[in-house]
């Protein structure tokens, strides 16, 4: 089996190699970057299973990069920066990040955070790739959702996972620490707001009504419940 790929784009070449060294002993397979130029270059040709993305860029706004990565490709997105205050790390996971690790780190927690990561992204047994409900086709290989009418809307890597945790588990009570348990991060305030972000942006693609929403429901003091009818294809 090919070894995961991960692409690292931070502009400091002795944390580039630092990382390189330690994915690759690990049995990783690495790309490196100092700039998003060219990092954006090799992603037409290549799409990681991983992204390594440093904020502080020297030709690019990394927020802005996550953001798209998080929209257009389907790779896991972890982001590596020395922005340690709680709004910065809140903005990431908003923005579609999957992770936040803040500098300096010790290189075997990256490693380790990206082996959760892609354990979690490996489908269940019991699931495929595509899942329908309530008129809406979703597929985990494209990040689109399909209405009945055809009409496609994308989303992303991290909301895909909000949403096959719904997915697998519908008509029953998901609780926060259940959602922090399965899906990962550190519990706490940005972890909690990064989720409500997320069961925000997907009622609004699944075009919910915000003050009575049909599919996501809020058990206020428990959790949610996912109420559709699903079948996996």
């Amino acid at each position: 089996m090919t070894q995961p790929l991960v692409s690292i784009l931070d502009d400091e070449p002795a944390i580039r190699t630092m990382l390189a060294d330690a994915l690759e002993e690990a049995g990783f397979r690495t790309m490196s970057f100092g700039r998003a130029t060219e990092f954006e270059a090799a992603l037409k040709t290549r799409t990681p299973d991983v992204c390594l993305v440093d904020l502080s860029l020297p030709d690019r706004d990394g927020l802005t990069l996550v953001h798209r990565l998080a929209l257009e490709q389907g790779a896991t997105v972890i982001i590596i920066s020395g922005r340690a205050q709680v709004q910065d790390r809140v903005t990431g996971l908003e923005l579609g990040a999957d992770d936040y690790i803040i500098k300096p780190f010790d290189p075997a927690e990256v490693v380790a955070r990206i082996r959760a990561r892609l354990r979690r992204d490996r489908p269940a047994a019991q699931t495929g790739n595509r899942a329908g409900f309530n008129g809406w086709t979703a597929c985990f290989d494209s990040y689109t959702l399909t209405s009945e009418s055809g009409e496609q809307t994308p989303f992303s890597h991290a909301e895909g996972e909000v949403l096959r945790l719904f997915l697998e588990r519908p008509k029953r009570l998901i609780s926060r620490a259940v959602m922090q348990e399965t899906l990962g991060g550190a519990a706490g305030e940005s972890f909690d707001r990064a989720m409500d972000v997320r069961i925000s942006r997907l009622r609004t693609k699944l075009r919910e009504d915000p003050r009575n929403p049909r599919l996501i429901k809020t058990i206020y003091g428990a959790g949610y419940i996912f109420l559709g009818d699903v079948t996996w294809m």
